[in-house]
């Protein structure tokens, strides 16, 4: 079973024009910033915003096609849409807000499904209370249910865990992995967190301004970026445009002052470097990428020092170059104000 979107939207000055396919057992991310046409998109497949022109099929039938005019509405669709605010009917009981989406069922049936969601998704003796005596997590737990209880062929899922604090968050992610490893749809995960969508999509759609990128492989993303848009998503602190260098395997860095040795061969359509704080590294005196720094600024967190370099080749205004390190490896240095740095040819990356 496959989820196909094609489809282009304009609200106003933004466009959005996506392109990617969700299969079953492998749960698709649309990755992107706040404001680039995640949450549309998912509206636009379940039914809720209409596209100006392309097709949406889910399992070989169509909800959308804009030249043969297609449109199903919402309840004809099949998407389970799992909004970040839950949407739970405020005025009916856990139990109720399930049920109200199993009445096909007889009324044996209905209780008997109602009884396995509960189960399925650890509510077993919350089922008498309202919404509103609900934490966060029950309360979208309860929505999953809810969700589930209809049936779809797929499921949307929009930043689930966005109004969670981080330890609901954690186990909520744990209980919805195992709940996504029984579904037998599609489903399309919406995050700007790279951390979540590293451990529960394997495959990931970036959306820059409304606009998708070919779905990859998640790790593979997260590992050779190739833009800076995806380089940032995955994590990466360190941008500075690039040239190439005097001799092959070289690129230069004029923002920073430096040559580096690179691992991947030059691309002509390289226009920055891309280097994670945590590459950084301490080095000793003729290591290969070895270059002396001030430090500007040491910001300790629970587990790191979180580091602002200038580089001493570095022209005046230079972007600060960002480093992390363990803490009780920052608190062994000898020197604190005076770095010499490395980072490995392998662990730069040439971006468009």
């Amino acid at each position: 079973m496959a989820l196909t979107a094609r489809i282009q939207k304009r609200c106003g000055s933004f466009h959005l024009d996506v392109d990617f396919t969700a299969e079953s057992g492998e749960p698709l991310a649309l990755l992107g910033a706040s404001g680039c046409g995640k949450s549309m998109t998912l509206k636009c497949i379940a039914g809720v915003e209409k596209p100006d022109r392309g097709r949406i099929e889910l399992d070989g039938r169509v909800l959308f096609d804009s030249e043969a005019g297609v449109n199903l509405p919402p309840q004809k669709r099949g998407a389970g849409f799992l909004f970040q605010s839950c949407a739970l009917f405020p005025h009916m009981t856990v139990e109720r807000n399930i049920a109200v989406c199993l009445g096909r069922l007889d009324k044996r049936r209905r209780r008997e499904r109602t009884a396995e969601l509960l189960a399925l998704l650890r509510l077993e003796g919350l089922e008498g209370l309202y919404p509103r005596q609900l934490s966060g997590g029950q309360q979208q737990r309860a929505a999953l249910a809810r969700l589930l209880a209809a049936e779809p062929r797929a499921l949307l899922l929009d930043e689930p865990f966005s109004a969670l604090d981080s330890f609901l968050k954690w186990q909520l992610e744990q209980e919805l992995r195992e709940v996504l490893a029984r579904f037998p749809g599609p489903v399309i995960w919406v995050s700007h967190d790279r951390g979540e969508v590293r451990r529960n999509c394997p495959r990931v759609c970036v959306l820059e301004a409304g606009k998708s990128a070919p779905a990859a492989c998640t790790a593979e993303l997260m590992a050779n970026p190739g833009t800076v848009t995806a380089a940032r998503l995955s994590g990466c602190e360190n941008f500075a445009p690039v040239r190439p260098g005097p001799a092959p395997g070289l690129a230069e860095v004029p923002a920073w002052g430096l040559t580096l040795r690179t691992a991947a061969p030059w691309r002509e359509e390289a226009a920055a470097l891309g280097i994670r704080a945590g590459h950084l590294r301490p080095a000793e005196a003729g290591a290969v990428n070895a270059f002396p720094c001030q430090v500007l600024q040491a910001a300790e967190d629970v587990f790191s020092t979180r580091l602002a370099l200038r580089p001493e080749a570095a022209p005046p205004g230079a972007p600060p170059l960002w480093m992390e390190l363990g803490r009780d490896a920052w608190a062994a240095l000898p020197d604190r104000t005076r770095l010499l740095i490395s980072v490995r040819p392998e662990d730069l990356m040439l971006l468009e």
